[in-house]
């Protein structure tokens, strides 16, 4: 049963992801992959070309999806992914991309 609960206890992720990141729809492909899983958050472009996100969820669930992350959509390429994990905050509604 601890194993269940540690498996399904909420977290917190800030992502740094750089690489060829921008202008190739990263952002929106991971949307489409964060909202059917329940995962809340935002994503956004930075002025240095790499994108930050930071996701609400399942710790399981958010290690899956940084995993598509990790790989990205057809025609990105991610060269550095870095995840600093924290509490879960519940301060989010939906996931969207940001500006």
């Amino acid at each position: 049963m601890l194993g269940y609960f540690h498996q399904n206890m909420k977290s917190r992720a800030h992502l740094f992801i750089s690489g060829r990141v921008q202008g190739v729809f990263y952002r929106e492909h991971v949307r489409r992959w964060a909202a059917p899983l329940g995962v809340k958050g935002w994503i956004r472009n930075n002025d240095d070309g790499s994108v930050e996100a930071v996701i609400e969820g399942e710790k399981h669930i958010l290690e899956s999806l940084i995993g598509k992350m990790r790989c990205g959509p057809p025609m990105s390429r991610v060269d550095e992914l870095t995840v600093s994990w924290g509490n879960h905050r519940g301060e989010f509604e939906d996931f969207r991309i940001t500006w």
